[in-house]
């Protein structure tokens, strides 16, 4: 952990010794959070006095908005040098979020080469993998030979982002093949690149983040190729780029299943007023929705009236219930998420949840029957308390099964279908199964 008070210390004094000591001291990301903690003037102090290549990295790990502030603040030269010192992607977001016109005025000082290829990424929509790749890669023709491909990695590979992967290209930059690093150090110095090279498995640029990011799980990879729709290399997405998006997916679902809108910021920096905004839509919507539960009870106010120990249990059904759907739409959820489970398998879903709800259903009528019976209330009731148990539970599987794969085959997140929607749902209709058995049983 960085002594803060040392930083401040050391900005407030100009000692530039002592900056530059204690930032090669940590890691980059632990001085961003240190230097977000920093005022204005100290912020700009701090990335003066340090060298331009370990301002970038730590740069890199700044919100967009404050890293345009601070390179705005600083000398022409400085920004020019440490812009293209950063991560293209890093870049890339920072140009999006910045008005147009500042983002022109920080463009003209990359070079045109490099500026044209920057403007390329930021043409690409959000949340999709042309958006998240870097143009900081390494390529080679197909024949070049070893000893010409380590020339040139040793060449340009301290500003590559990528060194893990060499990526072999065709005469008008489409991709052809992928080398590892370590094929390139142990292939003989004479041997072609185009003889080692390994089928390319790329993404195309519009591809959503979330299936890169699957893809890349699946084959444990460090890094992606981006193509176009021509298959010429625009860029490659890093592992650690992905992460944030696999991080920020997870994240997002599971402020969905918690019944609330996800946050775009982290939780702190989050205002109470944008809080209660995130929280309130869910809230009166459930509110609304959960009002029908009285309209079924008033609905079967007579059939109250005459077993009124009926009442008893309706807590009891009704919770189990929506815990049966909360416990079936979170895994099934998660499945979706991580690819195991897709729509085609509706059937198998089914039937596995059906089976698993017939077991777990039995368990819990018995249990409930067994309440009912030590409650002292007649015994044709504790049937129908066990009864509707076990239908509940089977009902409520079977809804919140069927509910997220039919939401996932029409391109919706599947969150939505959270525990609080479907305890809500499970609510009325778990009591229209309730009082219908009770009628039919009790004769009522």
């Amino acid at each position: 952990m960085i002594d803060l008070k040392r930083l401040q210390n050391a900005v407030m004094t100009s000692d530039k010794q002592a900056m530059i000591a204690i930032a090669e001291a940590y890691r980059p990301i632990d001085l961003a959070e240190s230097l977000e903690k920093l005022n204005h003037d100290g912020q700009n102090k701090l990335i003066q006095s340090l060298p331009s290549a370990l301002s970038a990295e730590i740069l890199e790990f700044v919100e967009p908005l404050l890293l345009y502030r601070i390179l705005d603040h600083l000398e022409v030269d400085l920004t020019a040098r440490v812009l293209n010192e950063m991560s293209s992607d890093v870049v890339v977001d920072m140009m999006l979020a910045i008005h147009r016109y500042q983002a022109e005025k920080l463009l003209n000082l990359l070079p045109a080469d490099y500026r044209e290829r920057v403007q390329t990424l930021m043409t690409f929509p959000e949340e999709t993998a042309g958006s998240l790749a870097t143009i900081d890669y390494i390529a080679a023709p197909g024949t070049w030979t070893i000893d010409t491909t380590l020339a040139h990695i040793r060449k340009v590979g301290r500003e590559a982002e990528i060194t893990a992967y060499i990526y072999v290209t065709g005469m008008k930059g489409e991709l052809q093949g992928v080398v590892s690093l370590k094929k390139i150090i142990l292939a003989e110095p004479h041997t072609q690149l185009r003889d080692i090279a390994d089928e390319p498995i790329s993404v195309p640029a519009l591809m959503e983040q979330e299936e890169a990011a699957d893809l890349l799980s699946r084959y444990d990879w460090v890094a992606l190729p981006v193509v176009d729709m021509q298959n010429r290399l625009i860029g490659a997405i890093t592992v650690d780029d992905l992460i944030d998006v696999i991080q920020e997916e997870a994240t997002e679902d599971i402020q969905m299943l918690g019944g609330s809108q996800p946050l775009e910021d982290v939780y702190f920096k989050t205002s109470i007023f944008h809080l209660y905004r995130k929280r309130i839509i869910w809230l009166l919507i459930l509110f609304v929705a959960e009002a029908y539960t009285g309209t079924v009870l008033r609905h079967y106010e007579d059939t109250l009236s005459d077993a009124i120990s009926l009442a008893f249990f309706i807590p009891l059904l009704i919770g189990t219930g929506g815990n049966t759907g909360t416990q079936t739409v979170s895994t099934l959820v998660r499945a979706l998420a991580v690819g195991e489970v897709h729509f085609r398998d509706i059937f198998r879903v089914i039937r596995k949840e059906l089976m698993t709800a017939l077991m777990t259903g039995v368990t819990i009528a018995t249990v409930a029957f067994a309440r009912a019976w030590m409650l002292g209330v007649e015994l044709n009731v504790g049937f129908v308390v066990g009864i509707t148990a076990l239908m509940i539970v089977i009902w409520a599987s079977l809804v919140a099964a069927i509910l997220p794969l039919i939401l996932h085959k029409l391109k919706a997140d599947p969150a939505v279908i959270s525990g609080p929607f479907i305890t809500t749902l499970v609510d009325g209709t778990g009591l229209i199964i309730y009082f219908s058995i009770a009628k039919i049983l009790l004769n009522l």
